[in-house]
């Protein structure tokens, strides 16, 4: 296995350091995927700005935590699903949503369900999703433009659970509260 830098503000490479110092002001600390990505200072700059321009989508806060959850999962993100989980707190999503996502048990409202099993649809088939599909996406009260937020927040989960796959990023000690493990591998314990 590859050894991936965490990098900080005195290591990180030309370029690097003054994004980092943007995750600084953001949240307080140096996230360590963020610490990770610095190695190439473009990858971290293109994750920053697909997050800033996700949380601008129409999306509602609880359905963006709703689209990074499913896809977390989905990916098995051994740090993306505690991060998330943490934000998703933050951001004050109800807790019987957020259990639901991490342990893959139906979702307590109907379009928030929608919501998952369209996401899911479009990492399992690579957006190939067919008419019937999209077309029961939106009968659930969601829009065209729902669907582009919707690959717009995989595009930045893919850059970040790829990367913590590849760097087996270690949790962030403020999310260690927040564990997880996919199903399949505590079942063969």
């Amino acid at each position: 296995m590859a050894n991936f830098t965490i990098h900080t503000l005195e290591s990180a490479p030309k370029g690097g350091a003054e994004l980092l110092n943007n995750s600084l002001k953001a949240f307080g600390r140096i996230p360590g995927l963020h610490g990770v990505m610095a190695e190439s200072p473009e990858h971290l700059e293109a994750y920053q700005r697909l997050h800033q321009l996700f949380q601008q989508t129409s999306l509602s806060t609880v359905e963006q935590n709703v689209v990074w959850l499913t896809i977390n999962v989905e990916h098995e993100c051994h740090y993306c699903v505690p991060a998330h989980t943490g934000i998703a707190h933050m951001q004050k999503v109800p807790q019987d949503v957020i259990d639901a996502l991490r342990n893959q048990t139906p979702l307590p409202d109907e379009k928030l369900e929608a919501l998952r099993d369209f996401t899911l649809k479009v990492v399992r088939e690579r957006g190939n999703v067919n008419d019937a599909d999209v077309q029961a996406f939106l009968d659930a009260g969601y829009t065209k433009r729902n669907v582009l937020d919707i690959i717009l927040g995989l595009a930045q989960k893919v850059m970040s659970n790829y990367v913590n796959h590849l760097a087996q990023t270690p949790v962030d000690e403020v999310f260690h509260k927040f564990a997880w493990t996919p199903p399949h591998a505590t079942a063969a314990e």
